[in-house]
């Protein structure tokens, strides 16, 4: 299967950024590269006080990631003990997931056609979710806009980062790429 947007990238996106960003070449022109996908989970895990219910915690999590990513997450651990927070070295503080290729674009447009317009209270992205770079970060607040997930068997809400990394130099240039790969920035 083929992506829509992908597909639109290669026919639409290309031509329109050679105009707008007057570059002849095509391999300077931006384009997405990976997004990862990361929850992080230290203060419910702190919270539970048992180490079975952490375990089952985590296993939730995982679960519920893979199911969303459409592949195993990375667990990710702490580097060093930092009591203010209540970590120690080689706790397990969150999870990650990094897609490239074809699951990334099915996640997008999934993301954007899907996820989006079931988020609560969703206005648009703002612009100011591309950095510097030209990457763009978004957090969604439930988890349960992914259709994978039933909303009826969670106990808990999960909060979640999606950053989409672009081969783009600038904020501008990765808000064209954004704006014109269909992605649903806020109207100013």
């Amino acid at each position: 299967m083929v992506s829509n947007i992908k597909e639109k990238y290669q026919k639409e996106v290309i031509p329109a950024l050679k105009e707008k960003l007057g570059n002849e070449n095509v391999m300077a022109l931006p384009k997405i590269t990976k997004a990862v996908i990361n929850i992080g989970f230290g203060r419910m895990i702190l919270q539970k006080a048992t180490k079975d219910e952490q375990r089952k915690l985590t296993e939730y999590i995982v679960e519920n990631l893979t199911q969303i990513a459409g592949q195993k997450p990375v667990l990710t651990k702490s580097k060093k003990s930092i009591s203010a927070f209540k970590t120690r070295e080689g706790m397990v503080l969150g999870a990650k997931v990094t897609l490239r290729g074809q699951r990334l674009f099915d996640f997008l447009e999934k993301m954007i056609n899907i996820v989006m317009p079931r988020s609560r209270d969703f206005q648009g992205i703002p612009e100011s979710a591309v950095d510097s770079s030209g990457n763009l970060n978004i957090g969604v607040k439930e988890h349960i806009a992914f259709p994978e997930i039933s909303p009826e068997r969670s106990p808990i809400i999960l909060g979640l980062e999606v950053t989409v990394v672009t081969t783009a130099k600038s904020r501008e240039r990765g808000l064209a790429l954004f704006n014109l790969l269909g992605f649903p920035f806020k109207k100013q």
